[in-house]
């Protein structure tokens, strides 16, 4: 049977949140959710100030949705509530009070690069490329589209989402202020955002809190809005055309 863990450590004010599944750190919707648990957990514990957000190994920080799980899903509902999993995963980093920051080692696919859009702040290692190939199976990145976009603008998300099969480079990614900083590897960047959330840690946790708020300015109708990008996912995950290329993918 295939292990995949979500876990958290406090030390010092600062939470480190890991997460790992087998098949290159992709997300069940079981998954997705004990991530919304830990980030609204910690973001309620008072003796968390800056969260820390990582995965396991230095391949791939997330290769997105299951595809497993994306081939069981043969009704409406089902698939806009899968779907559903991310958005919810990017409103609970939005709502968490306390500064969240990515420590993105290795490629990141889709859904994972939404994550690592929701972060506050990003540092990444130079093997952190990033793809958004939703629209090669069928479907697009619409419910992390926003997280994404409030980054890198709607140029940058259209060039990316138009060309499925290219990684681009993460010097691109921090030219265009998705990370902030990049490293030689991935001991460098664990270093690096350990070092930066440790300054973070000294300050005033009602100023960093208001100062989130600003951050995230503007995204109050993301709620609304995910649900019916959900529902758009939802309807095309159904598709031949998607069901046809995920078993393509699951038979090589």
């Amino acid at each position: 049977m295939e292990t995949y863990y979500i876990k958290s450590d406090i030390r010092n004010n600062i939470a480190t949140v890991e997460f790992h599944h087998p098949k290159s750190n992709s997300f069940p919707s079981t998954q997705l959710r004990e991530l919304i648990r830990i980030i609204n957990e910690l973001g309620q514990n008072d003796e968390v100030k800056i969260i820390i957000l990582k995965s396991e190994g230095d391949k791939v920080f997330s290769a997105g949705a299951s595809f497993d799980e994306l081939l069981t899903i043969s009704e409406f509902e089902t698939g806009k509530n899968f779907f559903m999993g991310f958005a919810n995963v990017i409103l609970a980093m939005r709502s968490c009070p306390k500064f969240i920051v990515g420590c993105i080692t290795g490629k990141v696919v889709g859904g994972g690069v939404g994550l690592a859009a929701a972060c506050d702040y990003a540092l990444a290692d130079v093997n952190a490329s990033i793809r958004l190939s939703e629209l090669s199976i069928g479907i697009g990145p619409f419910v992390i589209e926003p997280a994404i976009t409030r980054k890198i603008g709607i140029a940058s998300f259209s060039e990316l989402t138009m060309n499925p099969t290219e990684w681009k480079s993460p010097e691109w990614v921090k030219e265009k202020g998705l990370y902030s900083h990049i490293l030689p590897d991935a001991a460098s960047c664990e270093k690096a955002v350990q070092e930066f959330a440790e300054n973070l840690s000294v300050y005033s946790l009602e100023a960093m809190r208001d100062l989130k708020s600003i951050f995230w300015q503007g995204t109050e109708h993301l709620p609304e809005l995910m649900q019916k990008r959900a529902e758009m996912s939802g309807r095309l995950v159904l598709s031949d055309f998607t069901k046809e290329t995920l078993n393509k993918f699951k038979s090589n």
